[in-house]
């Protein structure tokens, strides 16, 4: 069985890592969204402008949508195996409530 302990300590794990995915697909929907603006501002612009730009770093923004989806599918992982965890960590804790201390 299990410890109670080890279950919530490990469920922290997990939070972290979930918030750490949910930011780097938030990144990844920015690059997607920066890089549709840079695409539209290229339409309007000179070609001396955008060498300009460019040299600066501007107007090269790529995001990555495979990267995003497979960063979703990590993170639909990662929230399936926090939900069984805290199942679990919840029957835990009925469990050790109605056994007679000892």
């Amino acid at each position: 069985m299990v410890r109670t302990v080890d279950l919530a300590l490990y469920a922290d794990t997990l939070a972290g890592e979930a918030a750490s995915l949910a930011a780097r697909i938030e990144r990844e929907h920015g690059k997607l969204r920066q890089s549709a603006i840079e695409r539209a501002a290229r339409a309007s612009l000179t070609a001396v402008a955008i060498d300009r730009l460019e040299e600066l770093g501007l107007l090269k923004t790529r995001g990555d949508p495979l990267a995003l989806a497979d960063l979703e599918e990590t993170l639909d992982a990662v929230e399936a195996l926090q939900a069984w965890v805290e199942e679990t960590l919840g029957r835990a804790a009925a469990d050790a409530a109605v056994q007679p201390a000892a």
